[in-house]
């Protein structure tokens, strides 16, 4: 895992003297493994439980053996190596100004969320990259294991932009660390087939299991919202949150898939989702922002989401505005 070739020599100032061979990799998988279990037992015992059993059951496999792969795989190809790249970059980029460690930290982990929420907008808009994120969204029972369910070739591409935002942002090498292990955290709390009390209020800050669930959706308007990993500001800012209570979850007529047809499924354009009725007025209300500002590039995702939120907004009001006339007459 990505965890576990970055921390391997870093330890616990202060805590070496009582367990010496304690390091950040010990305690920072431990977290992660330990969470992982306790969420798994707790949707196999009081999960919603919306899938049979069998289906469930291959979606463990399925996403099990995808993150075993995965991990090897990277491990061959020493990702340690954003390591490296954060020691030799600490301290210049974007965060060269910022003294405090506190608030260099707290910066760093809103960036890092913001590069991954724009990483997973593009991976749903770009037909090359949706081409192997669709393995992710091909699980019919979503579940703590599908934060797992990702294809090799878009592991690779995540740490390539992992590795720019590295270079741009000038963060060190703890900030990485952390950062890696709270978005994973993060991933597995909001793929668990889980409810609870107060999650809608903890909502309005974090991506919680009801919110990543409508991103699950087999409905493209619908799975494409709520985008973001850890917190759901962004969606906020950006006018792509939506909840909701989504019927299926999983791509349509995409049956459940084993782990070799997943790795053969990102490498097909045998699924493609249909267009979104409202897309040619959206891209032509973009294309009018852009002319605004004499098509400077650059803005053309910022173009595309404020079309989105305008348009959806006044339909939204219509359709208010109608039930309102309705209920006047009758």
């Amino acid at each position: 895992m990505i965890l576990n070739n970055l921390t391997w020599h870093l330890k616990f100032p202060g805590i070496d003297r009582l367990w010496p061979d304690v390091t950040v990799q010990d305690v920072l998988s431990a977290a992660i493994l330990l969470t992982f279990a306790c969420l798994m037992a707790f949707e196999i015992r009081r999960g919603r439980g919306v899938r049979g059993r069998s289906v469930v059951r291959r979606s463990y496999r399925t996403n099990l053996c995808l993150f075993l792969f995965n991990d090897l795989l990277m491990s061959a190809l020493s990702v340690s190596s954003l390591l490296v790249l954060a020691e030799r970059h600490a301290g210049g980029g974007l965060l060269a100004g910022v003294s405090n460690p506190w608030l260099r930290g707290l910066l760093g982990l809103l960036l890092l969320d913001l590069v991954l929420y724009l990483w997973h907008w593009a991976s749903h808009r770009l037909p090359w990259l949706w081409l192997f994120h669709k393995v992710h969204h091909s699980d019919r029972s979503m579940n703590v294991t599908t934060g797992f369910r990702l294809h090799f070739v878009e592991v690779l591409l995540t740490v390539l932009v992992k590795a720019a935002f590295i270079v741009v942002t000038g963060v060190h090498a703890a900030q990485v660390l952390f950062g890696e292990a709270l978005i994973t955290l993060a991933v597995l709390f909001h793929h668990a087939d889980i409810s609870f009390r107060g999650e809608r209020k903890l909502g309005r800050v974090l991506i919680v299991p009801s919110l990543h669930r409508v991103h699950h959706s087999a409905l493209r308007g619908e799975h494409d919202r709520n985008y973001g990993a850890l917190f759901s500001i962004w969606d906020r800012l950006f006018g792509t949150l939506m909840e909701a209570r989504p019927a299926q979850i999983g791509l349509r007529e995409v049956d459940a898939l084993g782990f070799v047809e997943s790795l053969k499924f990102g490498f097909t354009y045998a699924y493609a989702p249909a267009p979104r009725p409202l897309e040619p007025m959206i891209a032509e209300a973009a294309y009018f922002r852009a002319e605004k500002r004499g098509f400077v590039p650059g803005f053309e995702m910022f173009d595309w989401l404020a079309a989105e939120r305008e348009i959806v907004e006044r339909m939204a009001g219509g359709r208010n505005r109608h039930a309102g006339t309705v209920r006047q007459a009758s």
